[in-house]
């Protein structure tokens, strides 16, 4: 069982700028404009940050075909056009120019189990953030930067665009989205919703991304991935085809039974709700167990698609999880 939005137990962990943990606003989401720099490639990656480890190269952009000329002494025998070299009768070699734009987009969950947050802020304020950063990055490369959000009602699209239009409406999409998401009790969502169950409103998210994604992207999928089911690996096998896909698992502490909390909570996911009693170790090992395996199960599919599996979690704030990494490599 996934539990819902009730805070239990403190956390000594400052919040981000601007930001109460549970609402979304223009200037928390704005904030990460600013730090973007910081994580700029080659000198460092965002991803190989999550990873902790340092200095890993950059993938390369790519070359796209631009057009075919004359065989020249100093071409590379291995561009000669042999099509066109046998229709002319004359040498021909192919030029390409490196390719500078590249699409990024974003799959953000803003579903029912995503809020959720036990010390610092919800799980879902957490994706946004990382989207935030992601989006600004992605400008900040001269890249097109698109989003496909799902917050458990219904799908936001927003194509692929560059410059500072492309961040500004995929935050301006997050901010309806998450409002949205709070002011829908989550035992009514399957009701309200086009989809009639998580595992549904996902695939829905998926085939839109598909449909959306050009080819050659960058894909970012930010969830809990708890609607993630093995139905959904054909689909993204079908993405990771032509385009590369990561991962970002957003986790809270109390779904793995930690918590310093020892009373009675009511919590509930999208069936069913219940009291639990959190001095009982018994209920903190229930939950541990249930993470566990769902921990598994998204290792074991990422792996078979040769997908990173990054994880943040929603009890520190985003920078400093990433800076912590920083501070180890310039030690």
């Amino acid at each position: 069982m996934s539990v819902s939005n009730a805070h239990n137990g403190s956390s000594s962990q400052a919040l981000p700028a601007h930001s109460d943990g549970v609402n979304l606003c223009l200037a928390e989401l704005l904030h990460y404009r600013q730090q973007a720099v910081r994580w700029l490639p080659p000198a460092l990656s965002i991803w190989s940050q999550l990873s902790g480890q340092h200095g890993s190269r950059h993938k390369g952009r790519g070359m796209n075909f631009s057009e075919v000329r004359p065989y020249q002494p100093s071409d590379d025998v291995r561009s000669i056009d042999w099509r066109v070299t046998a229709r002319t009768g004359k040498t021909h070699t192919k030029l390409f120019t490196e390719e500078r734009e590249q699409p990024v987009m974003l799959a953000i969950d803003l579903s029912a189990s995503m809020k959720f947050g036990s010390q610092l802020m919800l799980k879902s304020v957490q994706a946004a953030h990382f989207a935030s950063l992601l989006s600004w990055l992605a400008v900040s490369q001269q890249d097109r930067i698109g989003a496909v959000i799902y917050n458990g009602v219904r799908l936001r699209e927003c194509k692929p665009t560059a410059r500072q239009q492309g961040p500004l409406s995929i935050i301006h999409a997050l901010m309806e989205a998450h409002a949205e998401m709070l002011a829908i009790d989550t035992a009514s969502v399957d009701s309200a919703s086009d989809n009639s169950t998580p595992q549904a409103g996902w695939q829905n998210m998926l085939r839109h991304l598909h449909h959306l994604c050009p080819k050659g992207s960058e894909i970012a999928i930010i969830s809990d991935f708890y609607s993630l089911s093995m139905e959904d690996k054909r689909r993204l096998s079908q993405l990771r085809q032509h385009n590369r896909i990561q991962f970002i698992q957003v986790s809270d502490p109390l779904e793995q039974g930690q918590t310093a909390f020892r009373g009675h909570e009511l919590v509930a996911d999208s069936k069913q709700t219940a009291w639990l009693d959190f001095s009982a170790r018994k209920t903190r090992d229930g939950l541990a167990e249930q993470y566990q395996r769902h921990q598994t199960f998204i290792v074991e599919l990422a792996r078979s698609l040769a997908i990173p599996l990054h994880s943040v979690t929603a009890a520190q704030s985003l920078l400093q999880q990433l800076g912590k990494y920083t501070n180890k490599a310039t030690m």
